[in-house]
């Protein structure tokens, strides 16, 4: 059996949910909520986003002055497969909204893309406008409940090293290696075996299934004996989790 438990900080799952998050919509008072084209949490702990240049969120922040306007950014992290629920988590950043400086819209655009390159970048400066959101408080909301955190930790905290790979991996596992997903699924309690089982999430500190069952969807958490430093080394614990280290591994993305 695996030892106890081992996961993610909060803070680090809300780092990692925001780097998976496709889609993201600013709520400011008085309009309705506004999709975001591009939704990047940066290292600092301030969030770039973009919004249409012609939307009621850019003019009604534009007109906010320095002091900004407040807002809360919602982000929805959706598993990579077609779950029942596709929803795994849920981000919520309150703060302060303001307005990036026309001057100052093509030079952060560039910076963003070094870390977060994204098509939508293309368009600031022509149809979408940037916007800066400094963060109060941050939220996560998933199966096991919700947790605030600390805008320090939030700061301090850095997405799972394996975060860009993890969509590919668990489309991979489901796809190719239902053997291996089978074999996790041994570790789950007998009532939640009779549900149909899917690879939910993956980290340096386990894995987690979800079932599909007559009676709802269960997350089950399945943690590794130590954390992953590396790809084979993800690779020889998943194997090892399912119980067959002999196995040939999951092919590297």
């Amino acid at each position: 059996m695996p030892n106890p438990t081992v996961a993610p900080t909060t803070a680090e799952r809300v780092r990692s949910a925001c780097a998976h998050a496709e889609q993201a919509v600013l709520a400011l008072p008085g309009i309705d909520p506004t999709p975001t084209s591009v939704h990047h949490l940066r290292q600092c702990g301030d969030v770039v986003i973009a919004v249409p240049t012609a939307s009621m969120a850019a003019v009604l922040v534009g007109n906010s002055g320095p002091g900004g306007a407040a807002a809360v950014l919602e982000l929805t992290d959706h598993a990579p497969l077609p779950l029942r629920e596709p929803v795994r988590a849920l981000v919520w950043l309150r703060g302060v909204v303001r307005l990036v400086p026309a001057q100052a819209q093509r030079a952060l655009a560039s910076a963003v893309a070094k870390d977060h390159p994204h098509s939508a970048l293309l368009d600031i400066g022509h149809t979408a406008t940037l916007l800066r959101l400094v963060i109060n408080s941050a939220v996560m909301a998933d199966t096991t409940g919700a947790e605030s955190v600390c805008v320090d930790q939030l700061r301090q905290a850095r997405p799972d090293p394996f975060c860009a790979l993890e969509s590919a991996w668990l489309q991979h596992m489901d796809a190719d290696h239902g053997d291996v997903v089978a074999q996790l699924a041994r570790h789950l309690p007998p009532k939640l075996q009779t549900g149909t089982v899917y690879p939910l999430a993956i980290d340096r500190y386990g894995v987690t299934l979800r079932v599909e069952g007559h009676d709802g969807d269960h997350d089950f958490r399945l943690p590794f004996s130590a954390p992953a430093d590396n790809i084979e080394a993800l690779s020889r614990a998943v194997r090892t989790l399912a119980g067959c280290p002999f196995l040939n591994g999951l092919r590297r993305i």
